[in-house]
């Protein structure tokens, strides 16, 4: 199974920005579609973005639309999501998945540990 390990959260100010960056091990890293989600303390884990398996195809949560931005590097196995124009709404855990499938709308099932997003008002 793929090994997730996400990186770049932190603290950061109200209008600033961070770049996300989740390293997978294995082979099926380039065949599978990725994701980003979230989790906020009392609330339950919400779809952030999506990235198809060649990075044709994007979707993202009304929320973030227009501020982050999803992308993938396949000969790195990684997968990002540059966050602009933070809120402190957008303060949770984000977390980085593997699809099922080669789209984003397939079903995710593979985790990784989650890092923690702190935007400050």
């Amino acid at each position: 199974q793929v090994q997730l390990v996400e990186s770049g959260g932190g603290l950061v100010q109200a209008g600033g920005s961070l770049r996300l960056s989740c390293a997978a091990s294995g082979r099926t890293f380039s065949i599978r579609a990725m994701g980003w989600f979230r989790q906020a303390p009392g609330k339950e884990r919400e779809f952030v973005a999506g990235i198809s398996w060649n990075g044709g195809t994007t979707s993202y949560a009304d929320s973030v639309k227009g501020r982050f931005t999803i992308s993938r590097e396949n000969a790195k196995n990684t997968v990002y999501l540059q966050m602009n124009s933070l809120k402190p709404e957008d303060t949770a855990v984000y977390f980085c998945a593997q699809s099922r499938g080669s789209m984003p709308s397939y079903d995710y099932n593979n985790w990784g540990q989650g890092t923690q997003v702190t935007v400050s008002s």
